[in-house]
């Protein structure tokens, strides 16, 4: 079978640009259907331009984002740009509708400041070099009107990024997201973390650990780091930002492959989940037929019946205790690390000890874990 062809896309930086020459041309009586903007990089980018006029003295132009065959929320997403020239000299960008602001220190744009990332900051500079006039100045105002909504679907609220999405692209070109570029995107929420001299937070690697934290313990949502299944990558990450006290906290299923030695918890990297609860079990007690059936289901949570029923659920607080062993092992004992196992139905299954140390020591943990 042949291998697919990946079609790639254009970055929400390329396509602001974009918009920004095609404004700029209006006022030019210029109405081009497709513009060419440089990346950061030089590279040529050829972006189609949905519609582009003039309206009061202001350049206007709409691009639709196309994020090829991206996993991206922006995908054909409109960005509404406009152009309005002044009398002194230099270029500003405005946060239009849909566009966030930054509110925390620690991104690459300071607190206050448009969202829009150095990289597209950096494109635009050269649009306003070739289609400005010297010592006329351009206000640039960029809108996305679905922004506020596509921004709950990204980190941007945790990252203290408020009232929509970041306009962003180091290269201008959107790649099919590869594992290491969805794992880098991860990292800021660190980043943001470190520069507001956190050194503590808990990683989450999915909807369970997240609404767990939230709800059980009342954690801030911004100090929860979501790591996918990057837990051991995220780990290294949290120990590099400075962090000392780390909580991993998520569903049985994700965290019982930390307990075996596994950091990469994607099903097709890692899984030993019936194996390592068969192993338990048996080194508790467990009859060799208690054994094949956890062997035989395929969920943890089918495992768990037969783990009740059988009267050996002490063993959740020695995988707790293990994945804390590991997890510590895994960063070279550069910071605590503790465990906090939670089922389907967001209740602690188990929590080990420095986890339980830890919640104690800053009043999160309830008296009571039922």
């Amino acid at each position: 079978m042949a291998k697919k062809e990946w079609r790639e896309g254009y970055t929400t930086g390329s396509t602001a640009t974009a918009g920004m020459k095609a404004a700029l041309l209006a006022l030019r009586n210029e109405f081009p259907k497709e513009v060419t903007v440089l990346s950061p990089q030089h590279v040529e980018i050829r972006v189609p331009i949905e519609q582009a006029w003039v309206e009061d003295g202001k350049g206007k132009a709409i691009v639709l984002k196309d994020g090829g065959d991206d996993m991206d929320v922006t995908h054909k997403t409109p960005i509404h740009v406009d152009v309005e020239l002044t009398d002194s000299s230099g270029l500003q960008f405005v946060a239009g509708e849909g566009v966030g602001t930054v509110t925390k220190p620690g991104l690459q744009v300071r607190v206050g400041e448009p969202a829009i990332n150095p990289g597209p900051r950096l494109m635009m500079k050269s649009v306003y070099g070739d289609l400005v006039d010297a010592g006329k100045g351009c206000i640039v105002t960029i809108s996305v009107p679905e922004g506020r909504k596509l921004a709950t679907k990204t980190l941007n609220p945790v990252l203290g990024v408020v009232g929509g999405i970041s306009i962003i692209g180091t290269s201008g070109i959107v790649k099919p997201m590869s594992e290491e570029a969805y794992k880098t995107s991860l990292i800021p929420q660190l980043t943001v973390l470190a520069a507001q001299g956190v050194t503590d937070c808990m990683l989450v690697p999915g909807r369970i650990g997240h609404d767990a934290a939230t709800k059980l313990f009342h954690i801030p949502p911004e100090k929860l780091v979501e790591t996918s299944n990057f837990i051991g990558f995220m780990l290294e990450q949290a120990v590099d930002k400075g962090m000392k006290d780390i909580i991993l906290i998520g569903h049985i299923g994700k965290l019982i492959k930390v307990a075996s030695g596994s950091f990469h918890t994607h099903n097709r990297m890692s899984d030993g989940r019936m194996e390592t609860l068969a192993a338990y079990a048996a080194a508790a007690g467990a009859d060799w037929d208690t054994v094949r059936a956890i062997l035989a289901c395929n969920t943890t949570d089918g495992a768990m019946e037969i783990i009740v029923a059988k009267g050996l659920t002490e063993i959740y607080q020695e995988l707790a205790e293990r994945a804390q062993v590991r997890a510590m092992r895994y960063i070279h004992q550069e910071a605590r690390v503790g465990a906090i196992f939670v089922t389907m139905e967001g209740k602690i299954l188990a929590m080990s000890s420095v986890a339980e140390e830890i919640g104690r020591r800053d009043g999160w943990l309830p008296q009571s874990r039922s």
